[in-house]
Order: C-alpha cells, then sequence, then structure tokens
C-alpha cells in the first residue's frame, strides 16, 4: 500500500523476474494468471525464455485475450468515479460490500486505476514464439473475452496448446474453482509424466517443433 504505483505490465513483469530468478533455477515450474494475471505471466515468461534462459512447464491463462489481439473496449481507467465504479460492477469481480463501501473505495480506487491501466495500455511487442505448453481457459459469458480470443493464444507456442472453456462470465474461475484446479493438477501431471527429466535451463534460443 506504500509503494509506488505500478501502471505497465512490462515493468511489472519485469520486477517480478528480477525478484524471483533464483527460485526458477532450483526447481520446475509452471505460471497460472488470470485476466491482468495472464499478461503479466505472458510476460515473465518470455522475460524468462529468452533473456535467462529458462522455461516453465507451461503458461496456463484464463480470462484474457491473446497477447496479440486488441482491446476493443475503449479505456475505462480515466473515468469519473461513478462511472468507473459501474464499470467494476460490470465485471462482476468486486464484491458488493466493497463497492457500497466508501472507507475502502477510497483506499481501493487508486490501486484499481493503476491495474486497469496497465491492462488497457498494454501493447503487444512481436518475438519468438514461447516452447513451453500453453492452455488457456475462458468463461462461456464472458461479454469481454470471446471463445475465439482465447483460442489465440494457440499462435504464442511451438508446443501444445490446449482451450477450455466453462461456464460463467469473466470470473467464472470463482464458481468454477474445483473444476478449473483438476484442469491445472491434470495438465501438470501429463506434462511431467511425458518427459520428467527434461531439463529447466535451455542455453539455445531455437524453437522446438510441435
Amino acid at each position: 500500500m506504500r509503494e509506488p504505483l505500478l501502471r505497465n505490465i512490462l515493468e511489472i513483469a519485469g520486477l517480478i523476474t528480477s525478484d524471483l530468478l533464483a527460485m526458477f533455477k532450483e526447481k520446475p515450474f509452471a505460471f497460472f494468471g488470470h485476466s491482468m494475471g495472464a499478461l503479466i505471466s505472458y510476460e515473465v515468461a518470455r522475460m524468462l525464455r529468452w533473456e535467462h534462459g529458462l522455461r516453465p512447464m507451461a503458461l496456463m491463462v484464463s480470462g484474457r485475450r491473446a497477447p496479440h489481439l486488441p482491446d476493443r473496449r475503449p479505456p475505462t481507467y480515466q473515468l469519473p468515479e461513478a462511472e468507473f465504479i459501474q464499470e467494476l460492477r460490470r465485471l462482476n469481480g468486486t464484491p458488493k460490500e466493497v463497492l457500497e463501501s466508501s472507507e475502502l473505495m477510497e483506499i481501493m480506487m487508486p490501486l484499481l486505476r493503476a491495474d486497469f491501466e496497465a491492462v488497457e495500455t498494454y501493447e503487444y511487442q512481436p518475438g519468438p514464439l514461447l516452447d513451453c505448453a500453453i492452455s488457456a481457459f475462458g468463461g462461456s459469458e464472458d461479454p469481454d473475452v470471446s471463445q475465439a480470443d482465447v483460442e489465440a493464444w494457440g499462435e504464442h507456442t511451438s508446443s501444445e496448446f490446449k482451450c477450455k472453456i466453462m461456464a460463467g462470465d469473466h470470473f467464472f474461475l470463482v464458481p468454477q474453482q474445483q473444476s478449473l484446479l483438476q484442469e491445472l493438477v491434470l495438465e501438470l501431471v501429463q506434462l511431467w509424466s511425458k518427459n520428467p527429466d527434461s531439463p529447466r535451463r535451455h542455453g539455445s534460443t531455437e524453437k522446438s517443433g510441435n
């Protein structure tokens, strides 16, 4: 709460990569990110792969269109407070009790606006494909992320890709928590069983085949 607000996805990803680099070198790892977290996880995976030669077992993302697809909605992070709160209600991810508490919203508003700014100002930079498996999940009733948006994540890996649409809106992972966790665990078990001795560090930056 006392730290400067972060308003840029690449800056956030860079700080995560730097702070946790030693941990990533110690043992196999995978990423799961939802919405904003999907973009952050993707950029961390790219930084680790192409700057440090480290590859995650898998990148698992949900509730977010593929990075190269432009946002179809106008930015909302600079909206007047009442309109911004209405956008939060539309997304259905902030508890009603928080939205109706002026004290809590006074604290949370700058943080939420910074997060929205980071996502809405993100600009995809083309680069080499990831060579780890990607699994992408979406909500069947998500007003902002279509099935085609989710399937487009497959364009960002030269390895395996899976897509699954689950019942629910943008925050489908809340009611679908148990089912989603089962999917993630199954994916990791399958990847591990295929090649448990695969090294995590790769000196070459060549793309792997499918």
